[in-house]
């Protein structure tokens, strides 16, 4: 007589199978995952549509993923409702929706700027042999939020949670160019060579913009020389500031040149993942 209990014999029955025949696993021991076909055409779709860069229609999408087109009608009738593809009502082709930029501005706001750029603060640090700084821009002024240095007797001071100014800093004049305001008032000198007169200072952030990277010579503290370049996404907008800032003695302007080109090969590929 089976004395088992109705929720024995239905735990059993789901467990057994798996327990049955270890043979049929993958070599790396666990469970196969389930793909979902429907969920695979889908995207087989967007990315048609994403490499195509325009419209494209259903037999023309089906040619392209091999999928038959009432597949891709259905398919596409779905996602259109959920506003990831749009319908050209002049044409009945399809192209990339609105919900998908929604989307991926979520994603960037989840990624982490620090993780991704720590690696070049490293980098940096070691071919200059400065201190490199990862900053953010607030409304009217910059938050140094990283920074990597050598171990040598001589190098500036950083600290996380330090605050550039905006019109004596390198990383501060890359804030003015790409949006940044200067608060109203009188523009403080720190020392001889701080720019203090606005339209002296609105020719420079123009100059920075144009050319794409800043300097300060001794702008901010006296021995202290700074380079920086923007962190910008697909929309020409600043994400982050990447700069390297050293002891002017050693941080020469000769030194400052060199060092533009790796700087700025850094940034670029920092913000290739947010213009994606």
């Amino acid at each position: 007589m089976d004395t088992s209990t109705p929720a024995t014999i239905a735990v059993s029955a789901i467990v057994f199978p798996f327990n049955r025949d270890e043979s049929r696993l993958p070599r790396t021991g666990k469970p196969a995952v389930r793909r979902v076909e429907a969920v695979q055409r889908a995207t087989a779709v967007l990315d048609a549509l994403a490499e195509a860069g325009g419209e494209l229609g259903t037999n023309e999408l089906g040619r392209r993923t091999g999928i038959n087109v009432s597949t891709v009608s259905r398919l596409l009738a779905t996602l259109a409702e959920a506003g990831l593809v749009q319908q050209l009502p002049g044409t009945g082709a399809y192209r990339l929706g609105t919900r998908l930029l929604q989307l991926a501005d979520v994603v960037r706001a989840n990624l982490d700027v620090r993780t991704l750029a720590r690696p070049h603060l490293d980098e940096l640090t070691e071919l200059t042999g400065e201190t490199a700084t990862l900053s953010l821009p607030g409304e009217h002024d910059v938050l140094t939020i990283d920074y990597a240095q050598r171990d040598v007797s001589v190098r500036s001071v950083a600290a996380i949670g330090r605050n550039s100014v905006a019109h004596a800093t390198a990383v501060g004049k890359v804030f003015l160019a790409w949006g940044g305001r200067v608060p109203a008032g009188r523009l403080v000198a720190y020392t001889e060579r701080t720019i203090t007169d606005r339209s002296a200072l609105e020719r420079e952030v123009a100059k920075v913009r144009r050319r794409g990277w800043a300097d300060a010579v001794r702008e901010r503290e006296a021995d202290l020389n700074g380079l920086a370049v923007p962190v910008l996404d697909g929309a020409d907008r600043l994400v982050a500031i990447l700069g390297v800032q050293g002891p002017s003695t050693r941080f020469t302007q000769k030194a400052m040149r060199a060092a533009v080109g790796p700087l700025r090969d850094r940034a670029a590929t920092v913000a290739a993942t947010f213009q994606r």
